[in-house]
Order: C-alpha cells, then structure tokens, then sequence
C-alpha cells in the first residue's frame, strides 16, 4: 500500500513556507506516496496550489475545540501512515492525540521545540544551536527518522500560482512599465519593529541605487512605504498593501532579487531558487539555506537575542545590530550580486 503523509502546521507564513522544503525529500522517498497538509484557513492559499500537496485540509479557528476534535476525526478516517506534527503547539498536539492511537510510534515523527536550548539562549545567553540556524534545515532534520534524505544545495522547488494570481501581477507590472528581472523587491516592513532594517536607511539605499527600478512589498498598515517610494517616484513603486501573500510571492519570483530583513518573503525567495539579501540582526531562527540568499549581518555578542523580534534590545544603540548594517554596503551587494 502507498504511503498517506500528513503534515501539521498551521501557521505563520515564514515558518509554513520554510517547512515546504519538506515536500520534495518526501515524495523522493516515497515517490508513490501522497502527501496531505493541515494548516490554518488563512494560511491554505499558500499551499493551494503547491504540486506536491496532493490533498490540503484547513482549520478555521472561528469553530473552537470543537471543530478541531471533528476536523481531527474527520482526518482520522484517512488512515495516514505518517505523520508529522511539525508544529507541536496545543492544536497539532490534539490532533495527533486523536490519529495517534491507529499507529505505531515509529510513523509519528514531530519537530522539537528545543526548549532547554532556548531558555539557555534567551535567558542565559548560552546559544546551543547551530551557527547560523536554518528554519528549513530544522523541519527537515526530523524526517531522518523515516529515513528521508535530502541535499540542502536542492531544496528549491517551483509553485503553481494561480492564472489569477499571475494575471494581477503581469498587468500591474505593464501598468507601471516593468518587465520581470528588470526590478530588485524590497520588503522593509516585518511583524516585529526591532528585527526591521531602519527606515532612514530603506530610504538611503533608495537613494543609493539610481539605475536600479525598485518595487516595495509590504502590507496594508505599512503606510511608510508610500514615504519611500515618494524618494525616486519615476523608479520605486509601493504595491504595500496591493496584493496578497501570494501575489507578492510571484512577484518576487519575477524579480532581480529580493532584499528583506528576517521575513517570510525571504524565505519565498530561499525556496523558490531567486536571488537574495536578507538582513538579520536580533533573530535567532530567520536564516536561510539556499546559496543564493546572502546574509547581511553583523557581529555582535549581543546576538541573537530574541526568537521573532520581541523583546527589549539591550544595547545603548537600539537595534544596534540593524543599524550597523550600513546601506552602502546593501547597495553595492544589490549592484554586484543581482547581476551576476
């Protein structure tokens, strides 16, 4: 009989996009296998059209316990072979309470939290993790157990964008004469304002890239964003706020390359084999694996600090990780690396 494989996780974008890069060393395993995937209702439209989802299930937190516990019965009718909490929050530990009791231990595999490494980093200052820490590496590692192989120089993979998706892209990109590799993404905005690059220095690096069309991705409250493109109007437009993750993943895709601080748009680009700058500062868990993305950091004791942005900086300088990363050295990487 065929392998049946669920994976769990729910949320968020960055971590969903970077536990993709499990699809592939699964179906190189199991290449008659099918591959099923939980997730959170507003995170299924990026995995709706990955060809190496065969079958997606979504949760939508508006139906409580309940709904979980009939959406977990629901699953437990399928009869997986596999399965791989790749969360582990109270949500996916329900869920695989409910399939746990039809298998065997050996097919149940989740991704660790690590917490004893993680209270010796954030409240001793001991790091215990790899150097640097891989998100994707991390979803994979686990996977050993099924004796899942996998090379982290091809982890890259293709997505199926929907017509529509691609569609809104091609015609605002027409609208404002840009062709695709003709312009560098920017994605200044990240949930979290310490793990941001400083705006003075977005707005510098702007001005430090004169021949270069620019295009800034963001979302609706990120009102900044219409400041920096205000700088070089004829050749930075602001689509923050204009289209959804999805819309801004192919756009990414059609770009030169991608410069992000600790985002999930950085990892779209890790997995989809673009070009990258990703600026990390007091993230413990942002890097990312393809070669193709450069890490713009600095060194400092101090780092890393936090494992998502939050927290308090404990340096004179605030986020003094970020703002020594100058922006003449971003421009002159966007100027060298993207066109080689």
């Amino acid at each position: 009989m065929a392998e049946k494989i669920l994976i769990i996780r729910f949320s968020s974008f960055g971590d969903i996009v970077q536990a993709m890069g499990t699809l592939a060393p699964l179906h190189r395993k199991f290449p008659e296998g099918k591959v099923h995937w939980l997730t959170r209702s507003d995170m299924a439209g990026l995995l709706a059209h990955n060809p190496s989802v065969d079958k997606l299930w979504s949760f939508d937190r508006k139906v409580g316990l309940s709904g979980l516990i009939r959406l977990a019965l629901e699953l437990r009718k399928e009869r997986f072979t596999h399965v791989y909490d790749a969360h582990v929050n109270i949500r996916s530990l329900i869920v695989s309470l409910i399939l746990r009791c039809r298998f065997s231990s050996p097919h149940f595999l989740k991704r660790s939290k690590e917490r004893f490494k993680r209270i010796m980093l954030f409240k001793f200052r001991k790091n215990y993790f790899p150097k640097p820490y891989r998100g994707m590496i991390s979803f994979l590692t686990p996977l050993k157990k099924w004796a899942v192989d996998f090379d982290e120089s091809s982890l890259c993979h293709d997505w199926n964008f929907a017509e529509s998706e691609k569609s809104k892209v091609h015609q605002i990109l027409n609208e404002k004469g840009l062709m695709a590799n003709e312009f560098v993404a920017l994605a200044p905005s990240a949930a979290w304002e310490m793990k941001r690059w400083p705006l003075d220095h977005w707005a510098e690096l702007i001005k430090l890239l004169p021949n270069h069309k620019l295009v800034i991705l963001g979302g609706p409250q990120d009102h900044f964003c219409e400041d920096l493109a205000a700088i070089a109007p004829n050749r930075t437009f602001n689509l923050a706020g204009k289209l959804s993750l999805m819309e801004s993943s192919y756009l990414v895709k059609l770009s030169s390359g991608l410069v992000s601080a600790d985002t999930g748009l950085i990892h779209v680009a890790d997995i989809l084999g673009k070009k990258g700058l990703a600026l990390l500062g007091p993230t413990a868990f942002g890097f990312p694996t393809s070669p193709l993305i450069q890490i713009v950091d600095v060194n400092l004791p101090c780092r890393p600090c936090t494992k998502d942005g939050r927290g308090k900086c404990s340096m004179d300088v605030y986020q003094k990780c970020m703002v020594d990363i100058g922006p003449q050295r971003v421009a002159q990487l966007v100027t060298s690396f993207f066109k080689n």
